[in-house]
C-alpha cells in the first residue's frame, strides 16, 4: 500500500487489521505444522509401499529363479536319458512306420519325376527326315 492509503485509515480500521493479522498468525501457524504433518504421513506412506513392492518383487525373483532351477535340472535329466531314448525309438515300431512312410514318399515322388520327365519328351516333336530348306553354310 501506498502512503496515502496508510494516512487515511482510522485508527479503528487500522485496529482491526492489526486484530486480524493478529488472529491469522497463529491460524496459519497451526495450518503450516498440520500440513507439514500430512505431508510427512504422504511421504511415509509412500515409502511404505515402495518398500512393500521391493519386498513383494524379491519374493517374486525368488521364486522365479527356484522354479528355474527346477525346470533346469529336469531339463538336464532329459537331456541325460536323451540318448537311450534314442536307441529305444529306434526299435519301436513307430519309427518303423514313419521309416516305411519316408520311403513311400520318396519313391513315388521318383516316380512321379519320371512321369514328368516322359511325357514332357513326348510332346516334343520330333526331328524332320527332311533335309533343310535353307543351306546351313552360307556362301561367300
Amino acid at each position: 500500500m501506498t502512503s496515502t492509503l496508510e494516512a487515511r485509515l482510522t485508527p479503528g480500521r487500522r485496529l482491526t487489521r492489526g486484530l486480524a493479522n493478529t488472529a491469522m498468525g497463529p491460524v496459519d501457524i497451526g495450518r503450516g505444522i498440520v500440513g507439514l504433518g500430512v505431508a510427512s504421513a504422504r511421504a511415509a506412506t509412500a515409502n511404505a509401499q515402495v518398500r512393500l513392492q521391493r519386498a513383494q518383487l524379491h519374493r517374486q525373483i525368488e521364486v522365479a529363479q527356484q522354479l528355474v532351477s527346477e525346470e533346469l535340472s529336469a531339463a538336464q535329466e532329459v537331456v541325460a536319458g536323451l540318448p537311450e531314448a534314442i536307441t529305444q525309438a529306434g526299435k519301436s515300431r513307430r519309427v518303423r512306420r514313419i521309416g516305411l512312410i519316408a520311403g513311400i514318399t520318396l519313391v513315388s515322388l521318383a516316380g512321379a519325376a519320371i512321369a514328368v520327365t516322359v511325357i514332357r519328351r513326348s510332346q516334343q516333336p520330333e526331328p524332320s527326315p527332311l533335309p533343310p530348306s535353307v543351306e546351313v553354310d552360307p556362301r561367300p
